[in-house]
Order: C-alpha cells, then structure tokens, then sequence
C-alpha cells in the first residue's frame, strides 16, 4: 500500500485589504471590540468582477504545481473543498480542471465548510493509498464575504470571514518515506443550524424570491458562544486521537496548524497542549477566516517562512459548521 505525501502547497488572496476600521465605518463596531475577540486585525475580500473561487484556486494550485517540481499533466485527480462555489451548478472542481487543461480526469467537490480540506485530504489520501491515482490537487477556496450580514446585526460574523485559496499537491510515496500518517473525521449534525446559511435552499417552494432575500435567512448566522464553547473542546480532543493513534505526544509535534477559526480559540488550544510560540502557525490576524481555505493558505505560508521542514512532524486540526471536526498528522 502506498503513502501520500504533500510535495508542494500554495495560496492566493484577493488583493483588498479590508482593516476593522474600514468595518468601523459601516457598522458598530471597533478595532480594539475585533482584536480583543477574534484577533482579527485585517481580512482580504473580493473584487466583483475580478476575483472568483476560480480565479484564487487557479492561482493557488499553479503555485502549488510549480513548487511541487511536476507537470500539471501529472496532476490525474483533483479535490475541492469549498461551500461557495462560482456556480450553484457544477462544483468548482470542473472548472478549475478546465482551466488547468486537465479535460478527462475526475474531480470532487466536498462541502464540509471549515473542516472542508481535512476531509478532501483524507479523501485523496484513500484515493492514493489504494493506488488509484498518483498526484492529486487539493484545494480549498472560499468567497465569503459576499454572504455576510453587514449592518449591525450581522457583526459578530461579519468581521470574521473572508476570502482566499489554497492548494496542495499530494503524491503518492514508498509507505517508509515521510507522508501522512493518519487522518481522523468527525460531525454532530444536531448542532447544524448553530453555524448555517440557510437560503438559498431547495426545498423551498421557490428557491429565490424578493421575501426570501430581505429575510435573515439569506445570510450566515452563528451561534459564536456554542460555536466556541464546542470548538475548544472537540479540537483538543481530535489532535490527541490523532497523536495516541500514531503513538506519539505532543511534545514530538514541530508545527500545528490550526483552522484559522478565531485567534482566541487557537490560543486556548496551544495552552491546553502546552506547545510554545514557534510550534502554532497563526495568521488569522491578516487573513481572517477563510473557511477551508485557512489550513491551505497556512500551510504554503509556513513553508515559505522556513516554518515547516523535511521530515517535521506536522498536525493539523479543524472544526466548524456541521458541526464537523477533524485532524491529520503527517511528516513533512
């Protein structure tokens, strides 16, 4: 059986920056109300008519192709994680793939919001452990900012999300070289409508209307109390099933990159596990929460910043709308 390794990783951002005293102005709200409960300091979003899920993740997965030193003709898989597609019909796996000109090879669309990339890349990793395929992209990509409630009722989200890509290229390996070494997914539908955008939705009568638009339910809510309260639990818990199925403690983890949820909550996480400064890769600060973007985008950046090096061992951790949660431990 085969091991997959990640070989390259790569990321794209929209180019506006938009500072918490930018959202100051056209809401109640403050860059010390931001900072002190999400950590937040700056977010990129969109360009109508410039920046698509497409155009980032294309981007993305170019840079994680060149990095990755193989063809894009070698990519024969793709994977894509994200809950704002382009189009509400196809995925945006096929696009990406058209774009790439890699017309014929299969692509899959995973919907599971912030933990979206960890299940794409336990699902490659299946795909390559059976032998199945030999490169495949991973994406995560995400244009939130488009959904969000900006007026004064919408806030406490508002200023959390934001847009942007990132990819991986995931090759398969000798199973005694470095790679994956296991992933572990996890969901509790009943807690749903704690974090959920609900219109539009197919089981209305007419999917879109004027009514439904100016309704609440055409923008995201988030139950923030339960959403941490859960968060700070289950991310704990599934980074130390990740460690005790591999043998391992958290004293032997180099780097853990987190989903960029909210600083406060990656914080609770490193003091719980103990794990210094250097060993937790943050940068929601400038990013904000990208949903299945975050892992992708942190992980191309801490490469790039000589954070991750050949043979680190590396966890990563998610949880978010579902709710679902997830982890992977890996070898650089």
């Amino acid at each position: 059986m085969k091991k997959s390794r990640i070989i390259g990783a790569g990321h794209s951002l929209p180019d506006k920056i938009v500072t918490n005293e930018d959202l100051s102005q056209i809401m109640n709200t403050n860059h010390e109300w931001i900072v002190e409960r999400t950590g937040i300091e700056e977010r990129r979003w969109f360009t109508p008519g410039k920046d698509t899920v497409n155009s980032m993740s294309l981007a993305a997965s170019k840079m994680a192709i060149e990095r990755a030193g193989i063809s894009t003709k070698d990519i024969d898989f793709i994977v894509f994680a994200t809950i704002t597609p382009d189009y509400f019909v196809p995925g945006n796996g096929v696009l990406l793939q058209r774009d790439l000109g890699l017309q014929g090879i299969g692509a899959l669309d995973i919907r599971n919001a912030c933990s979206g990339f960890l299940y794409a890349l336990s699902t490659a990793d299946q795909f390559i452990k059976t032998g199945m395929y030999k490169n495949i992209l991973v994406v995560g990509a995400e244009i939130q900012s488009s959904a969000l409630d900006k007026s004064d009722n919408g806030r406490s989200s508002a200023v959390i999300f934001a847009d942007g890509a990132g990819a991986v290229v995931l090759q398969a390996t000798d199973p005694s070289q470095y790679g994956i070494l296991s992933t572990h997914l996890h969901a509790d539908g009943d807690y749903a409508e704690e974090l959920y955008l609900k219109d539009p939705g197919s089981s209305r009568e007419v999917r879109i209307s004027k009514e439904i638009i100016d309704q609440p339910s055409f923008k995201m809510h988030m139950n923030g109390n339960t959403v941490f309260k859960h968060a700070v639990v289950k991310f704990q818990e599934v980074i130390e099933e990740a460690l005790q199925y591999n043998g391992m403690q958290k004293e032997n983890i180099d780097l853990l990159i987190p989903h960029q949820a909210n600083l406060r909550i990656s914080n609770f996480i490193q003091q719980k596990l103990g794990l210094p400064d250097e060993k937790v890769f943050n940068n929601i600060m400038h990013y904000g929460n990208t949903t299945a973007a975050t892992i992708p985008i942190a992980i191309s950046e801490a490469w790039e910043q000589g954070k991750i090096k050949e043979g680190d061992l590396i966890c990563l951790a998610a949880f978010g709308s579902g709710f679902s949660w997830a982890s992977a431990l890996l070898n650089w």
